[in-house]
């Protein structure tokens, strides 16, 4: 008897044969239907709101810092309470500090226009330049560079101040401060740009004559210098000698001040050397000494020698008040008697026209 093989079946419902009808069912599902013209504009509006929304809310949020800067900006925990001051010796401290705490006050540390506090403390007098910084969160530091004093000025109204070598008129002159040589007169104190020019302009010429003076022994002769025209220096004198003026022109005055000196020790030994009022270097190497006698001003001139250290005593011209002798030739001696004789002839003459015309009228 023969037997018969039965063939089984591959695979299940669950098996390939499954995923193949499950396959086959989703090609065969049907896709969902197109949305019309309403539905598309919607759904780009709703894709537009939260554009729109993110910016309000990054505006209200910048709105929100920014109130809140402010707000703590003004609080007090930014109120000045420490000021800070370097660099000063002359310029007092509680002055600077005053100024830096009047200017930030009302604004703060945070807020404080630290450009404009510099402003304001260059105008102190002593004040060249003044940096100001943050000290956060309630200090304020000042950095100040002082002007460096070069000379005593005496004002029209007989004041004592230091100036700075860009003519800038600084502190009066204190007793504990150290007495220069000599003086500065002759400053423009007219508030214009011209008269800065000028003043700028003798300040140099004076720190010129100070050291030229310095260098040859000279400084201590001299009490001030009177630089109201440069081109026309005169330097008046110290001690014994305080009433002489020396007039030294617009050039080598370190050199005309020394041989002036030298015909004024000349001249001081003998019977009018009490009598000099000035010394006339201007011409360079000819010297015009002036007498006073009561109330008049006479000259006499010397010669300096080119080549020898003392210059011979200075011949007398003496010419009528108040003129200076201007030739190198041999002086003329004017008899004073006489003049005086003939002005009182001349005078008598003028009495007797006088009276003659007086009685032709009569």
């Amino acid at each position: 008897m023969r037997e018969q093989a039965i063939a089984h079946k591959v695979g299940n419902r669950s098996g390939m044969g499954g995923g193949r009808r499950s396959g086959v069912a989703a090609a065969q599902k049907p896709s969902r239907r197109q949305s019309g013209p309403v539905a598309s504009r919607f759904r780009a509006v709703l894709g537009f709101v939260p554009t729109v929304l993110k910016v309000a809310l990054a505006v209200v949020i910048g709105i929100l810092i920014f109130a809140g800067y402010r707000a703590a900006a003004s609080a007090s925990f930014f109120q000045v309470r420490r000021i800070e001051v370097q660099g000063t010796s002359r310029v007092p401290k509680d002055e600077v500090q005053a100024v830096v705490r009047r200017e930030a006050e009302a604004t703060g540390v945070w807020n404080a226009d630290l450009q404009a506090i510099s402003g304001k403390l260059e105008r102190l007098p002593w004040v060249k330049t003044a940096v100001v910084s943050r000290v956060l969160p309630d200090g304020l530091r000042v950095r100040v560079t002082e002007r460096v004093p070069r000379a005593v000025v005496r004002t029209g109204s007989g004041r004592f101040r230091w100036i700075d070598d860009e003519a800038v008129l600084l502190g009066e002159m204190l007793p504990n401060d150290q007495i220069p040589a000599f003086f500065l007169r002759g400053l423009n104190e007219e508030n214009s740009h011209a008269a800065h020019q000028e003043n700028r302009e003798r300040v140099e010429k004076f720190m010129e004559l100070q050291q030229a003076w310095d260098s040859a022994g000279l400084s201590e002769r001299v009490s001030e210098v009177n630089l109201i025209d440069v081109r026309d220096v005169r330097a008046q004198l110290a001690g014994d000698n305080s009433q002489i003026e020396v007039r030294l022109g617009a050039q080598d005055q370190g050199e005309r001040l020394k041989k002036a000196l030298e015909v004024l020790d000349a001249q001081r030994q003998t019977p009018r050397g009490h009598l000099i009022s000035y010394i006339d270097m201007s011409q360079g190497r000819r010297a015009i000494v002036g007498l006073v006698s009561g109330v008049h001003t006479t000259a006499d001139s010397a010669e300096i020698p080119a080549s020898e250290d003392q210059p011979e005593p200075a011949k007398a011209e003496t010419t009528s008040p108040g003129t200076v002798a201007r030739t190198s030739e041999k002086p003329k001696v004017v008899d004073n008697k006489a003049k005086n004789q003939r002005d009182k002839k001349e005078a008598e003459k003028k009495t007797d026209r006088s009276r003659a015309t007086a009685r032709r009228r009569e």
